[in-house]
C-alpha cells in the first residue's frame, strides 16, 4: 500500500488557496479540509479571536491526522500564517508515516484586491484589509515547499500544480 499524502496549502487571504486546493484534492484524490469551513462549524458567528483560531487549527489538524492514519490522502486549505501550525501539520504527517508537501500560493497584490472585492457567496469572510494585515505578520516558510503563483488564469495555476505537485 502506498503511503497517504498530506498536502498543506498556505498563503494569505485572497491568493487562491481554495481554487488550488480543490483542484489538487480532486486530482489526487484526497479529503479536503478548509479552515474557513471548520471555523464556521465550530463558531457559527466567528469573532476571529486567537482562541477561535487555535480551536480551528486543532480541529483541522485532527481531521487530517485521523484520515492519514486511515490511509487516506488529505489536502488542507488554511492561511497557516504561523510556524507552529505548520510544524504541527508536519509532525502529524511524520507520525502517520505520510508523504507531505507544503504549497504556498502567492498572487499579485492588485489581483488579490480585485478578487476580494468581487468575491460573493464564499465561506471566507476575509477582506483586503485582512490580507494586508496578515502580509505583515506571516511567518517565513522556512521548510521545503512549492510556490504556486495564482496571478494568472486558473488554467495556468492548474498547470503549475500538475508540474510541481501531482
Amino acid at each position: 500500500m502506498d503511503r497517504p499524502t498530506l498536502i498543506v496549502y498556505c498563503g494569505l487571504p485572497g491568493v487562491g488557496k481554495s481554487a488550488a486546493s480543490a483542484y489538487t484534492a480532486e486530482r489526487l484524490p484526497a479529503n479536503r479540509y478548509r479552515s474557513d469551513e471548520v471555523r464556521k462549524e465550530l463558531f457559527p458567528e466567528p469573532t476571529y479571536t486567537a482562541e477561535e483560531t487555535d480551536a480551528t487549527y486543532a480541529e483541522l489538524l485532527e481531521r487530517a491526522r485521523s484520515d492519514l492514519e486511515s490511509g487516506r490522502n488529505v489536502v488542507l486549505d488554511a492561511t497557516f500564517q504561523s510556524r507552529p501550525y505548520r510544524d504541527r501539520a508536519a509532525e502529524i504527517a511524520r507520525t502517520a508515516e505520510a508523504a507531505r508537501a507544503f504549497v504556498r500560493v502567492t498572487c499579485d497584490l492588485e489581483v488579490v484586491r480585485e478578487r476580494l472585492e468581487d468575491r460573493t457567496n464564499t465561506v471566507s469572510d476575509a477582506q483586503f484589509e485582512q490580507h494586508l494585515q496578515l502580509r505583515e505578520t506571516f511567518d517565513p516558510l522556512e521548510r521545503d515547499h512549492v510556490e504556486i503563483d495564482n496571478s494568472g488564469s486558473l488554467e495556468e495555476t492548474y498547470r503549475q500544480i500538475d508540474r510541481a505537485i501531482l
